[in-house]
């Protein structure tokens, strides 16, 4: 399938963050019908159409053909490689400990975006990345492992080497419903788990990842969370309703997401984001804003006004963020911003 011209540019044009390549792509893909169930794909690794055709194309590749091992991650559009996986085994899903002496032989991601190259845009939430990453610290995977990802030819686009991360999983081959892409990629894949990369909430989700933190912290490895208040990087922002507000009154003034505690938000100076997709999450407009470089002291999320209250330090650190801000899109809407009530601290 021919991509037009004028999407892969809309792309190069739109692709300063991470973010933004998604939207451009969750929109062409929905304005062109391009996708199955589920809808709409904003949020989602893509299962597009003629996905599971796509699948079948994965028997071509020789690292596929010895594979007595198989990890293919649970999205909509690798089905057909979990039931061509399944072909003649007996024991599927079997759990296995971390003492388990199992050696991965291929590897299947989902991808919202993917380049020539082998670099890799997942919808955000960086399980594939982690998982890759667990995986090394068991001895299940190696440097030499190969990767494969299946996405829609409209999903292969040029991603700048400026957005990829040290904890960012790339691909050896790509599969699209008209083509085979050997990327060649050099770049070296996640050697481990970055801890500060993840979250208290990935920690509360995963059990083994808790016993593989227990293991390298008595390993002597740095094993601080991006939550905890040792760790180098900002603290996620958690969501809390004030003890001291009746709940009828707390929900007229929304959720108070800060990774700082003790902000005094009415020496804050504010940016008010405004036409907030009605099914938006807030992770999705905290990620948008840590890519962007913009993260707030404060955020209060107000989503059934599809609206958010972003809290700054000073004036002009709220005039960065908002000039920072403009021409965002979540969700297919683009978001209207202006700078809120400015007070000096």
């Amino acid at each position: 399938m021919r991509v037009p011209r004028d999407h892969l540019a809309s792309v190069r044009r739109c692709g300063v963050s991470k973010q933004g390549i998604r939207e451009q792509i969750w929109d062409y893909m929905e304005s062109h019908d391009l996708a199955d169930f589920p809808r709409p794909v904003h949020h989602r690794i893509p299962n597009f159409k003629g996905s599971y055709l796509a699948c079948q194309s994965i028997k071509d590749l020789e690292v596929f053909a010895g594979t007595q091992e198989v990890k293919v991650d649970p999205d909509k559009p690798l089905e057909g490689v979990r039931l061509l996986a399944l072909q003649g085994v007996r024991n599927f899903s079997v759990p296995v400990s971390l003492d388990s002496s199992v050696l991965v032989d291929l590897i299947v991601v989902g991808s919202v975006a993917v380049s020539e190259k082998g670099w890799r845009i997942g919808k955000g939430e960086g399980y594939a990345d982690l998982e890759y990453a667990m995986m090394v610290s068991m001895g299940a995977v190696h440097k030499g492992t190969p990767v494969v990802t299946i996405v829609h030819d409209c999903q292969v686009v040029d991603i700048p080497e400026a957005l990829l991360e040290d904890h960012d999983l790339t691909v050896d081959y790509i599969v699209t419903p008209t083509r085979v892409i050997a990327t060649g990629c050099a770049r070296p894949k996640p050697t481990g788990i970055i801890w500060s990369k993840v979250s208290c909430e990935m920690l509360t989700k995963i059990p083994v990842l808790r016993n593989l933190r227990e293991r390298e912290k008595r390993a002597g490895k740095d094993v601080a969370l991006r939550a905890e208040p040792d760790s180098q990087h900002p603290a996620p922002s958690t969501v809390r309703r004030s003890r001291n507000i009746p709940q009828s009154q707390a929900g007229a003034l929304g959720e108070s997401h800060s990774p700082l505690q003790g902000v005094d938000t009415q020496l804050a100076a504010t940016v008010h984001v405004e036409n907030l997709p009605y099914n938006a999450r807030v992770r999705e407009l905290k990620r948008a804003l840590q890519e962007l470089g913009a993260v707030p002291l404060r955020l209060t999320w107000q989503g059934p006004q599809h609206r958010a209250i972003l809290y700054y330090a000073d004036s002009a650190a709220a005039q960065q963020a908002a000039s920072c801000l403009q021409g965002l899109h979540l969700g297919g809407n683009a978001l209207r911003v202006a700078l809120g009530q400015q007070r000096d601290m």
